[in-house]
């Protein structure tokens, strides 16, 4: 039975730290880059972060230097590890499978169910 399953959103103040994991099962997770999205309220959908199935990662410009994302193929889990956190990374967050990591797309309805992040003092 395939599953994205992410856990570890919650509520963080201004310059906190937070980490996401997504636990996966149903699919051999190490063959395929992996991908961590949000959506802000009000706003569309948009990529955060990508990791390929070598662990090449990327990140959208305004989280650079601040989010680290990461796999373990063992646990067949990836991880966001989301420091100095702003208000405008408030939103839900989701991970998906599938992807392309140079234009975050993801394909099929490979997706989590999402977590909600929310920053705030």
């Amino acid at each position: 039975q395939f599953a994205l399953v992410e856990s570890g959103g919650g509520l963080a103040q201004p310059g906190g730290s937070l980490r996401l994991s997504c636990a996966t099962s149903g699919f051999t997770m190490n063959t395929y880059a992996m991908g961590w999205f949000r959506q802000a309220p009000g706003k569309e959908r948009e990529g955060v972060s990508c990791i390929s199935s070598r662990a090449t990662t990327g990140y959208t410009d305004s989280v650079k230097a601040r989010f680290i994302m990461s796999r373990d193929n063992d646990k067949s889990t990836v991880y966001l590890q989301m420091n100095s956190l702003k208000p405008e990374d408030t939103g839900v967050y989701t991970c998906a499978t599938r992807c392309e990591c140079s234009g975050y797309v993801c394909y099929g309805p490979y997706w989590g169910q999402g977590n909600q992040v929310t920053v705030s003092a």
